[in-house]
C-alpha cells in the first residue's frame, strides 16, 4: 500500500516532533540522572554559576512536554548552547579537556538536530540521541572535573 505525500504529511511533522522530543528526552533523562546542582558563592570561580546555569538549561527540558510546541523546545535547545558556551568561555582555561567535550559535543549535537528531515530516519533518530547523550555526559565529566572547585 502507498499513501500520497498528503497523506504522509501528519506523520512528517510528527517525526520531526519526536526526532526532536528523543533527543531533548535524553538530555533531560541523563542529566536528571547525572548532574547535581551547582553553588552560586561569590567566593567560587565565575564557571561554577555557569555551570549551575547550564545544568538548570538542561534539566529543564524536562518540563517540556508535547504541548510545549516546538518553539519551546527549540528555545531550550539555544538556552543549553548558550549556557555550554559560557561554560567554555569561563572555565576552559581551568578544564581544558572538559571545556573541549562539551563544546564538540554540543556542535555534533547542533549539527545532527540541524540535519532532521521533516521524516527522519532512524539513523538520524539514532545520531540525534547518541549527540544528546555525549552532551550530557562531557557536562556531567565537567561537573565532576570541577566539583571541588564549586561545592
Amino acid at each position: 500500500m502507498t499513501l500520497s505525500a498528503s497523506a504522509r504529511q501528519p506523520h512528517h511533522v510528527a517525526g520531526k516532533w519526536t526526532a526532536r522530543s528523543v533527543c531533548i528526552a535524553a538530555l533531560a533523562l541523563v542529566a536528571l540522572a547525572g548532574c547535581g546542582g551547582g553553588s552560586r558563592s561569590s567566593s567560587k570561580p565565575a564557571y561554577c554559576s555557569a555551570r549551575a546555569d547550564l545544568e538548570n538549561s538542561i534539566n529543564g527540558v524536562s518540563s517540556l512536554s508535547p504541548s510545549s510546541g516546538a518553539s519551546a523546545l527549540e528555545a531550550q535547545f539555544q538556552k543549553i548552547k548558550t549556557d555550554a558556551n559560557k561554560v567554555v568561555t569561563q572555565a576552559k582555561s581551568d578544564f581544558p579537556t572538559q571545556t573541549s567535550a562539551i563544546k564538540s559535543s554540543v556542535d555534533a549535537l547542533t549539527s545532527a538536530v540541524n540535519a532532521l528531515t521533516a521524516n527522519p530516519s532512524a539513523t538520524q533518530i539514532a545520531t540525534v540521541t547518541s549527540a544528546a547523550s555525549t552532551v550530557v555526559s562531557s557536562v556531567k565529566s565537567f561537573v565532576d572535573a570541577s566539583s571541588s572547585k564549586c561545592s
